[in-house]
């Protein structure tokens, strides 16, 4: 049998690709990363990400570089027509990660900070390369890919379809989507204004019957809109010129616009029926796609990358049985769909073009908001089953606070941890910190650690290397469910 070329393989280099191929290259696997593209892609799409994203880009070693590439809004509302208030979300601006709520990006800068990251890692980046077909045997994948030079194989210990919502990996498996049923088409445009002027810097959706429409402030001096095809509309008449400059007629701007992209797209909300086959995983747009109203396709996909790459790194090592991998879908899959479901029920308020029942809608929301309610959640469900206990706080993500400028993950490292007080007798386990918080190294951050077990009714927790809480409960207890859950051997 060929012998490995790699631990992983990596194929498409969107922002997803790219962190899981850092990720795992800083976890100690050995990575070979494909992209058909010479390049990043440079236009923007996604708009914005979230705190959890930006500890992910911490792990990576690139929060400090892209946070100044980012916006941080104040809000994000839901607007009828009269631009009453329907749905209004406060964005923080720190959170309990460290980190702000929300950051409105430009993508190709985010994507530049993570391509450079790569090349500072062990990773092979093979641009200008396509995928073509796949092998699976027991011991590894092998892939045929394309460049310039012609077919040539790589055989990995697993390989990782990262290549988007057409996903050639996916197709080669012949796995089938779950579809929700949700589908509309929308004009996107992408723009540059030099002089705002007084352009609302906000993030909005107008739910007007008329014209839904989607305005972003994102990062610097880039604006997007959003508009919904009205039935009859053919898209490509949607992208003439004066018809654009028309639609944003309303802003006072299109003399002063440069637009950087524009394009029809339509959003809807798809799920791949398995993540996994044998030693090919799925993630980002090739495991699920959502539509954009909930801010949540790129996070999603990070967050994929997050939880998948510390448990190929257990398994590669052998600390750690390959049916870890089967919990990377039964994790990660109801936290999709619980955001794709919060993304619909946000584009079903958007969306409404019958005026009568849009009216009916204005009167219901207005009514509840009066009433301190309001009708759409984004608040995000912790992870369950899987690598998880049961305890309390199990699958939500661990805080990090911050002293003096000082960020507790960087105690961590890539690691997960066991925190609490009076661990001497804890029996160490290979990937797991012992952090006492009586020991001085811990000092700064024990008041604030204290505070979370006392409030949590807990002794102890155990924070993945991913942040999220494996369980909570007495540290030699947790110990042993973490072994069992990894199906470690005991200690010889």
């Amino acid at each position: 049998m060929r012998a490995h070329d790699c631990d992983l393989l990596v194929v498409g280099l969107g922002p997803v690709g790219d962190s899981l191929a850092a990720l795992a290259s800083l976890h100690g696997l050995s990575v070979i990363a494909v992209d058909r593209e010479a390049d990043i892609y440079p236009l923007p799409r996604a708009a914005v990400f979230d705190h959890e994203i930006m500890r992910i880009f911490q792990m990576i070693g690139i929060a400090d570089r892209i946070a100044p590439l980012c916006r941080t809004p104040d809000h994000y509302r839901f607007l009828t027509a009269r631009r009453e208030v329907l749905l209004d979300f406060p964005v923080a601006g720190m959170t309990a990660s460290g980190w702000a709520e929300t950051y409105a990006l430009h993508q190709p800068g985010v994507e530049r900070m993570l391509r450079d990251r790569l090349a500072e890692t062990t990773v092979d980046v093979r641009l200008r390369t396509q995928f073509v077909s796949l092998e699976e045997d027991a011991d590894g994948v092998t892939a045929i890919l394309r460049d310039e030079m012609g077919e040539s194989r790589v055989r990995a210990r697993y390989l990782a379809g990262c290549d988007g919502a057409w996903s050639p990996v996916r197709q080669a498996l012949d796995i089938g989507l779950a579809d929700y049923g949700f589908d509309e088409p929308w004009l996107v445009l992408d723009t540059i204004i030099e002089e705002p002027g007084d352009l609302p810097i906000v993030c909005e959706q107008i739910c007007d019957p008329r014209r839904p429409v989607t305005h972003l402030a994102m990062s610097g001096k880039r604006f997007r809109w959003e508009f919904m095809l009205k039935p009859g509309e053919a898209p490509r008449d949607m992208l003439d010129e004066a018809v654009i400059r028309g639609l944003v007629a309303p802003w006072d701007c299109a003399d002063r616009m440069t637009i950087e992209r524009k394009a029809v797209y339509r959003f809807h909300a798809l799920v791949a029926e398995r993540w996994r086959a044998g030693r090919v995983l799925l993630a980002g747009d090739a495991a699920h796609q959502m539509p954009p109203f909930a801010g949540q396709g790129m996070c999603s996909g990070i967050r994929d990358a997050g939880n998948l790459a510390w448990k190929l790194a257990r398994v590669v090592r052998g600390d750690a049985s390959d049916m870890l991998l089967d919990s990377y879908q039964q994790e990660r899959e109801p936290h999709v769909r619980a955001i794709i479901e919060t993304a619909i029920a946000m584009g079903r308020v958007v969306c409404l073009q019958d005026e009568q029942a849009a009216r009916q809608r204005d009167a219901e929301m207005l009514a509840r908001r009066a009433a301190g309610e309001q009708a759409v959640s984004v608040a995000h469900p912790p992870l369950r089953g899987g690598c998880l206990t049961e305890s309390p706080q199990a699958g939500a993500l661990f805080v990090q606070p911050i002293v003096d400028g000082a960020r507790f993950d960087e105690l961590l490292g890539l690691d997960g941890a066991l925190i609490g007080h009076d661990l001497g007798d804890v029996a160490a386990i290979g990937g797991v910190r012992l952090l006492d918080l009586d020991a001085p190294l811990m000092r700064p951050f024990a008041p604030a650690l204290t505070a979370w077990l006392e409030a949590a009714g807990a002794p102890a927790v155990l924070v993945r290397p991913d942040r999220h809480i494996f369980g909570t409960g007495a540290a030699d207890l947790l110990i042993e469910q973490w072994r069992s859950a990894l199906r470690l051997k005991e200690p010889a």
